[in-house]
């Protein structure tokens, strides 16, 4: 096998490892609406599961190290767990509130508010580009909110406004922290989840049917999370972004097929513009990256 086909081989395994993430992530909305159980015992269940899963991965990977070095988080760490674990909490929270399309959709805008963010905590350069694609994106998250102005949905849009920033916000920590174990800050966050929700609820009191649910969220997210951590490894980060993308609409699908939910036009019409705006910044990006070596 020539070096040539063997990284074409290379990038397609990352790409289906990409692509396959973001379909399993695309379930969060679904499971969160069909788990009978408040957000607080999703969570805390979620957190335990996925996070234990998630640092057995950790030890996988690390086997053959000492193992103070596999686990070192380090205070830097500990504060990306820490964020990651409040946006996560209100992830559940604005499916519970909200329209999984809007969710999905306003979630889309990450990318952009990390942007900003990075702009203004330390300068970093915000290409016209950038900024023209997140105007864009901001304007369709401002068509999808109005549709929901006067019900109750308005309230777990402003969540979902508030998880997006937390997670644009973990996004910026990942590349201040560069020398940070990210996916172990990701198990950490998880059974951080499980402890703060433990004493907020009884996790026991569940039924048998969410009880499996709640086991196929947990897998389902350390699953997730394992395959996007190889994946995005084996391609540019700019193919991986865009590949990324197609959790959203994945989401609104399962979610009419599934619990038949059938968002406003408002949704539609905002979940297109931002869709449009981050595909686009997604493949100018890819286009202009370098080749894989």
């Amino acid at each position: 096998m020539t070096a040539s086909t063997d990284a074409r081989n290379t990038h397609r395994y990352g790409v289906l490892l990409v692509t396959a993430s973001a379909i399993v992530f695309s379930l969060a909305g679904v499971l969160t609406k069909a788990i009978e159980s408040d957000a607080w015992t999703i969570t805390c269940w979620r957190g335990l599961l996925g996070g234990a899963l998630i640092v057995l991965y950790v030890a996988w990977r690390g086997r053959g190290k000492p193992m103070g070095r596999a686990f070192r988080l380090g205070l830097r760490g500990w504060v990306l767990a820490t964020v990651g674990s409040a946006a996560s909490l209100a992830f559940v929270f604005a499916f519970k509130l909200t329209y999984v399309a809007n969710v999905a959709v306003i979630y889309a805008t990450a990318p952009f508010l990390a942007a900003g963010l990075a702009w203004l905590f330390h300068r970093e350069r915000l290409r016209p580009a950038t900024s023209l694609a997140a105007g864009v994106s901001f304007l369709g998250v401002f068509v999808l909110v109005s549709g929901g102005l006067g019900s109750a949905n308005v309230l777990g849009d402003g969540v979902a406004l508030l998880m997006t920033l937390g997670n644009a916000l973990y996004m910026v920590l990942i590349r201040l922290f560069k020398d940070t174990p990210v996916v172990l800050a990701g198990g950490v966050s998880g059974l951080q989840l499980f402890v703060v929700g433990w004493l907020v609820v009884d996790p026991l009191a569940v039924s048998r049917s969410d009880a499996a649910l709640l086991a196929l969220f947990g897998l389902s997210f350390a699953i997730a999370v394992v395959l996007w951590t190889e994946g995005a490894r084996l391609i540019p980060a700019a193919e991986a972004s865009l590949l990324g993308s197609v959790e959203t609409p994945f989401a609104i699908l399962l979610a009419w097929l599934i619990l038949a939910e059938l968002p406003p036009v408002a949704s539609f019409i905002g979940g297109a513009i931002v869709l449009a705006a981050v595909c686009a910044h997604a493949a100018r990006d890819l286009a202009r990256a370098p080749p894989i070596p």
